[in-house]
């Protein structure tokens, strides 16, 4: 039997409870999933809100039992040590413990996939861990030539050439090479999906996608030649498009998926339209993971107030690229 595994995030934010809320919608995932995260704390939320389920700490594939929410938990911590709501270095440590130890499963092939329940970056700083995100997280530790964050949701796609960089250094960072990878990834994912001939647009940079030069130039030294590269390849790709009309097109069904050249020109439709159902995806590497596409909305934290929509989305596209 194959496993894909959840893992819970930061302890502090919404994580636990987005897990077992899933659990609760849809009680067949337990069947064939893994847990990497608190023990201790998932119980806790089990048993303070009545949720009724039975847990099973796991220290290997051959302890999963059937029926249970089976655990793994890599970095054990009692609960009275966890600040619920806060970004704090014990939430940042146990977060990264959790991907790490999900990420050397998958690459061991015990499990299929990782779904991953929102980290807080200020906790995983502050902790001692200098990464962006999970993005960076599993760039570092997993492998291949190259990768991508893309956002899905059921009425919009994107796709980013940089993400969690300055936007000074994302407008530095704009390059053929760069673009015609994007593009590939896209095309290459969507296909794994189940679209069979992915039509893609590519956003410009500047307003107006530069209007010909006049608001700058990197649409035409930079953005349009790696289209021209991606069309001689056989892709279905479009561009550049104007920014500022591009993703209502895609939103109206011309195209299937947007290229956005930095991280809040893709992030702002997306969090407009799809705020509790969008799904994070890493493209690219040789491990298959998807995202919530939230935080870890501390304020809320501790609650059982929390939408696990998102979650459950991750969940649906990860077993369709497994």
């Amino acid at each position: 039997m194959s496993f894909f595994g959840i893992t819970m995030g930061d302890p502090c934010g919404i994580g636990p409870e987005i897990i077992l809320k899933a659990f609760r919608s849809k009680p067949e995932l337990m069947e064939d999933s893994i847990v990497f995260g608190s023990f201790e704390l998932l119980n806790f939320y089990n048993i303070k809100f009545k949720m009724g389920f039975n847990m099973n700490k796991i220290e290997s594939l051959e302890d999963c039992k059937s029926g249970n929410i089976n655990v793994f938990d890599p970095y054990p911590v009692n609960v009275e040590h966890i600040p619920v709501g806060k970004a704090s270095v014990i939430g940042g440590k146990c977060a990264f413990m959790y991907v790490q130890a999900a990420i050397e499963f998958a690459l061991k092939k015990k499990i299929t996939s990782i779904v991953t329940a929102p980290l807080n970056k200020e906790a995983l700083h502050i902790a001692g861990y200098n990464y962006a995100g999970h993005t960076e997280i599993f760039a570092e530790f997993t492998h291949g030539d190259s990768y991508a964050m893309l956002l899905w949701s059921d009425k919009l796609m994107v796709i980013h050439t940089s993400t969690h960089i300055s936007l000074k250094s994302a407008c530095e960072s704009i390059s053929k090479q760069r673009n015609m990878d994007v593009i590939r990834l896209a095309y290459e994912t969507l296909k794994k999906i189940g679209y069979e001939n992915p039509r893609i647009a590519v956003a410009g940079l500047n307003p107006h996608a530069g209007e010909n030069g006049l608001f700058g130039d990197e649409e035409i030294r930079e953005i349009t030649p790696a289209v021209l590269a991606c069309q001689a390849e056989g892709i279905n790709v479009t561009g550049p498009i104007s920014p500022d009309t591009v993703f209502l097109r895609a939103y109206k069904g011309e195209f299937d998926i947007v290229v956005a050249q930095y991280h809040d020109q893709g992030h702002i439709p997306i969090k407009l339209l799809a705020f509790d159902s969008g799904v994070n995806i890493t493209v690219g590497l040789d491990i298959i993971r998807t995202s919530v596409d939230h935080g870890t909305a501390f304020d809320i934290a501790g609650k059982m107030i929390a939408n696990e929509t998102s979650l459950l989305k991750a969940i649906e596209i990860g077993a369709k690229l497994a």
